[in-house]
């Protein structure tokens, strides 16, 4: 297996599979597809495989952002009780979870529904008109990386409903500290 980690020549079209905290070709390509220019947002990685990237929502994507805790909870419990999760990054001690176009304008919609009235604040939601910083291809042993790195040109990700489902049930563990109080879907 192929990994990125160190290889400061990664060649894009060479590399064909990566570890899942490395992003193969594929998934850079799915990345880039959210610029406006993919194929600048291509090179500059090929130059740079380990400088993070700043990509819009909203088109190929949505971002749930969270406190670094909760996240770690929530993507157990999608992958132990629920449908699994798409790629998924920490960066700035916060967890992203990418999602399904969309989820950003709807995911409040549904905790409003569910009368959402806690201590833990509502996810920072990410769509049109918003960006995120992505981590590196290559891991660099910085703060931003991969926790589920994407590894195909059109991954699967969780929809509104599936994030929706693992945040009430990660929110609801006693032992999590919430102690970053952000807020703002």
């Amino acid at each position: 297996m192929t990994t990125l980690t160190g290889c400061p020549a990664f060649d894009l079209r060479t590399t064909t599979t990566a570890s899942a905290t490395h992003v193969t070709p594929a998934g850079a390509a799915w990345l880039a597809s959210a610029s406006a220019q993919p194929g600048g947002t291509l090179a500059a990685w090929q130059a740079r495989p380990t400088a993070p990237a700043v990509l819009p929502c909203g088109t190929a994507f949505d971002v749930v952002n969270v406190p670094l805790v909760l996240g770690r909870r929530m993507l157990d419990l999608l992958w132990a009780e629920g449908p699994g999760s798409g790629p998924a990054a920490v960066h700035r001690g916060r967890t992203l979870l990418f999602a399904t176009p969309g989820t950003a304008h709807r995911l409040p919609a549904l905790l409003a529904w569910e009368e959402w009235s806690s201590p833990v604040p509502a996810p920072l939601c990410h769509g049109p008109g918003d960006a995120v910083t992505v981590p590196p291809l290559a891991a660099d042993g910085g703060p931003s990386r991969w926790l589920v790195a994407p590894d195909a040109r059109l991954p699967w990700l969780p929809g509104p409903e599936a994030l929706l489902w693992a945040f009430v049930r990660a929110t609801r563990a006693a032992d999590i500290d919430f102690s970053d109080r952000r807020s703002g879907c």
